[in-house]
């Protein structure tokens, strides 16, 4: 079965607080011949994970990069990249893919009222500013 899966399949897959969805959830994501993983769900896990379940940064990163890493998921690698490379640095997951998917789009500059965000796009070396 070729599988979209949404942030709570993930999540009880990954948190294990409902063991009954959660091994639902890992069988699916291990039997599915692809799980579609939108980026968006990435951003809502990142956030559930982080916010609800305070799972730390590096535990997070690991637990993505081994998803994406898996032979049956397809995902916008670039996109989830820039995300990590945003979360590594110590910003929001979200952030460093709004960028990514703007410079795709044909933005030049990331422009955002997040200090913090504009920080570190900056440092990486990316077009980033403040509008006032």
């Amino acid at each position: 079965m070729k599988v979209t899966a949404d942030t709570n399949i993930l999540a009880r897959a990954i948190i294990e607080d409902d063991p009954v969805q959660a091994g639902f959830a890992q069988d699916l994501l291990q039997t599915a011949t692809v799980v579609a993983l939108p980026v968006t769900v990435l951003v809502e896990f990142c956030w559930v994970a982080q916010r609800v379940y305070k799972v730390g940064r590096p535990e997070t990163v690991k637990v993505i990069r081994d998803l994406i890493g898996a032979a049956n998921v397809a995902t916008d690698k670039g996109a989830v990249e820039a995300g990590l490379a945003m979360l590594e640095a110590g910003g929001d997951f979200a952030d460093g893919v709004i960028a990514y998917s703007g410079r795709w789009l044909g933005g030049e500059t990331f422009v955002s009222l997040d200090k913090e965000a504009v920080r570190l796009l900056a440092a990486q070396g990316q077009a980033a500013q403040i509008p006032v």
